[in-house]
């Protein structure tokens, strides 16, 4: 396999990520700190008013969102 021919593969392959909100592998979406937010759960996360019910089931899975810790 020529070099080109690989670098092609791996622009087209999609890494799939578990949401920390579904828990559903998914591959795409957003980054915070840490954690993976797939593109559905963002969109339903700020499309839910806050007096919702299921906002304060986004706001306990997001506690699992940790920073990272910086080491000097």
């Amino acid at each position: 396999m020529e070099v080109e021919d690989l670098s092609s593969n791996l622009a087209h392959h999609h890494f799939e990520e578990i949401c920390v909100i579904c828990d559903h592998q998914k591959a795409k979406g957003i980054h915070l700190y840490t954690s993976f937010i797939c593109s559905d759960c963002e969109h339903e996360l700020i499309q839910t008013d806050t007096s919702d019910p299921k906002y304060k089931y986004f706001l306990k899975r997001l506690k699992k969102v940790t920073t990272p810790e910086i080491f000097s």
